[in-house]
Order: C-alpha cells, then structure tokens, then sequence
C-alpha cells in the first residue's frame, strides 16, 4: 500500500501526534519535554507545521527563541531528528515529507548554532 503524501491540516495533526507520542516515551528525550502542557502545545505545532509545509499563514511566534532554555545537547537533536525523520517515512510518502525530514534538519541545525552547540 502506498503512503500519502502530507498535503492537509488532518495528515499534519497526524505527524505531529505520532512524533510526540515518541518523543514522550524517548528514555532520552522524555524528560526534557515533561514540563509541556501537551493540550497547549500540540495545537501551536500544528500550526508551525501547518505554516511550514502548506503555506497556512497560522503561526506567528519565534521557533527558535521558544526553544534556547531547553537543556538541549547536540545528542538530544540527533535524536528528535531520528525520530522525527522515522515518524515521517512510517506515515507518508512523497514531496511534501521529504520536504518536512529537509526542514526539521535545517531546524535543528539552526538551533544547535544558536545554542552555542555546533
């Protein structure tokens, strides 16, 4: 069965779910991300993904900045990055996933800088 491709709100909510469900159950990750409110948080993702890869003008804060008082360590990246990019290849197929995989590297290595990491 081919996968879909990632081309509406609903597939990116999907995504966004099934990569924090990892995420929360990462023995790495995991704690790092205990204090969200997921309620609060996930919806603010679907619009940063939303805006991202469909062009939805839905978010309008600063990624970066939201993320500098993490204790994030390049190892942490590596990780969100494996599990993301296995989220990704497990649910869809095509332009728009690779072009999410291509964006959530670029991200990360955005942030490491920016964070004094790379």
């Amino acid at each position: 069965m081919t996968k879909p491709d990632i081309t509406s709100r609903h597939e990116i909510e999907k995504l966004v779910d099934t990569f924090y469900e990892k995420i929360k159950a990462d023995p790495l990750l995991s704690h790092i991300f205990k204090h969200v409110n997921w309620q609060r948080h996930l919806p603010i993702m679907y619009d940063f993904w939303s805006f991202t890869l469909l062009g939805e003008a839905s978010y309008k804060s600063n990624l970066i900045q939201k993320h500098l008082h993490l204790a994030f360590q390049a190892e942490h990246f590596d990780q969100w990055l494996k599990l993301f990019n296995s989220t990704v290849d497990e649910l869809f197929s095509g332009e728009k996933a690779e072009e999410a995989k291509s964006r959530a590297y670029s991200m990360a290595v955005v942030m490491q800088v920016k964070m004094g990491l790379s």
